[in-house]
């Protein structure tokens, strides 16, 4: 079946407005990412995501993709460490993960569909990095009882070093982990819905004709604050917010929190949730539908930052193409990844086992842009910069611009063909450093209209 999500005129016109002025959300511009779970791990926020594929009419789904950030503006790529083929016994739906790190391990939690019982099932990665590669833990689901209730799995970590696991649409399961992280120390459970706890009994347990306060349906995600238990969910129905409810213990008793995100000008019918703390902010997590042609089947991670209520409960948190400001700067130092960006129009990026992960797809008017860039950091004036780039046609020109498409021009680099699309060369120009200090810093791509341009891995200031 296929669903559509239509938005208001009003609301339209307000995201108009809002795309209008300088933007940080979608955070990834390159493809589509959903269900977002991220991670701080060593300075850094790890951010963990599904794909939707292009064109889909339902949640077609094939690999999870990884990006980090030290700043929560500006977000690396780290391409897909994971996908349906990593698991012999999966064979479809690449569905919300989390990952968690133990031990100096890292485990990667997905629900994926079942080959061998027809059904959804939890599968479990581990690799030695936040980034992978990972592989099969088990080489057989972590849970598979041929239901398709075992989707959406979260995972936490008490303070008393005991692990938890919980999952599941309409129901939600919970159980107690070993310290390997890949068996279970109990027998999973129910976690008793009640209109007290959730807004509404259990969907087996609800009248017809009931008005419930609200519901839980999906996207669960475990956390505790002050001692207390939270726990964030997909509610309502189709289409979905977000809300949450609190427990003293696991065992509950849970109450009802209240709505965090309403429904909103998302242009999603799904939303999924994940909050962390970095550098003495609080983040939530969710995404929407705003890229072009994005939508219900086609998702997009936004992040906004709150704080607290002083109880301890949540805010109500609005939506915004503004997405949240720098929380440190960004010091242009040594090998920059062009896969490292707030925001783009227009380029993709692809991978493989010899580059990595590069800029690709580029074609004149596309652009990206670096945020909260401080010169003033540096030891050093810079006189010139560096760009690895390869084309196989014609080649084009990189402005790089101070504070806005048309600020103030700091270097022009001209990228010849080097004779195939991966065929990789430096090309250097001088660069002046900008007037202002603290500034995001735009690299605009020129050349030929229609074809593509060139593709580029890494640009480095130099003295």
């Amino acid at each position: 079946m296929k669903f559509r999500m239509l938005l208001p005129l009003a609301a339209l016109s307000a995201m108009g407005t809002l795309y209008a002025q300088k933007q940080n959300n979608p955070i990834v511009q390159t493809c589509f990412t959903t269900d977002p779970a991220p991670m701080v791990y060593d300075g850094r926020v790890y951010l963990y995501t599904g794909h939707d594929e292009e064109n889909a009419d339902f949640f077609w789904m094939q690999e999870w993709r990884v990006y980090s950030s030290a700043d929560m503006v500006n977000w690396t790529d780290h391409g897909s460490p994971l996908a349906i083929e990593s698991f012999a016994w999966g064979d479809d739906r690449a569905w919300a993960p989390q990952c968690i790190e133990r031990d100096g391990k890292f485990y990667f939690y997905v629900p994926l569909h079942s080959k061998l019982t027809n059904g959804m099932a939890i599968g479990v990665a581990v690799g030695d990095s936040p980034i992978g590669p990972f592989k099969d833990a088990l080489g057989k689901p972590l849970f598979d009882d041929g239901s398709w209730d075992n989707i959406d799995p979260t995972v936490m970590i008490d303070d008393d070093g005991q692990a938890y696991i919980a999952w599941g649409n309409p129901t939600i399961h919970i159980a107690k982990l070993n310290r390997d992280m890949i068996s279970f120390a109990s027998e999973p459970t129910l976690i008793k819905q009640t209109k007290e706890g959730f807004g509404a009994p259990s969907m087996r347990e609800r009248d017809r004709g009931v008005k419930y306060e609200d519901c839980y349906v999906e996207g669960p995600w475990l956390s505790k604050r002050n001692g207390r238990y939270q726990l964030i969910y997909a509610a309502g129905g189709i289409p979905e917010h977000i809300s949450y409810s609190t427990a003293p213990s696991l065992e509950g008793p849970w109450t009802y929190g209240g709505v965090i995100m309403p429904v909103d000008t998302t242009n999603s019918f799904t939303n999924h949730a994940g909050v962390v703390d970095f550098k003495g902010h609080s983040y939530f997590f969710y995404h929407t539908g705003w890229l072009p042609k994005g939508g219900g089947f086609a998702r997009s991670v936004s992040i906004e930052e709150f704080k607290y209520n002083a109880d301890g409960s949540f805010p109500m948190i609005k939506p915004t193409a503004k997405g949240v400001e720098p929380a440190s700067a960004f010091v242009p130092v040594g090998r920059i990844e062009f896969e490292t960006m707030a925001y783009s129009k227009g380029v993709k990026t692809e991978e493989n086992s010899q580059t990595g992960v590069y800029l690709s797809d580029v074609h004149n008017g596309d652009y990206i842009r670096v945020d909260a860039v401080d010169f003033a950091m540096l030891n050093s004036e810079p006189k010139t910069i560096t760009i690895n780039a390869a084309s196989a046609l014609r080649g084009g020109k990189i402005e790089v611009r101070a504070g806005a498409l048309d600020g103030e021009l700091l270097s022009t680099i001209e990228i010849p063909t080097t004779g195939g699309w991966e065929m990789w060369k430096q090309f250097s120009a001088p660069f002046t450093k900008p007037k202002v200090l603290k500034t995001d810093i735009y690299f605009v791509f020129t050349g030929r209209k229609g074809p593509k341009l060139f593709n580029l891995d890494f640009w480095k200031l130099n003295e």
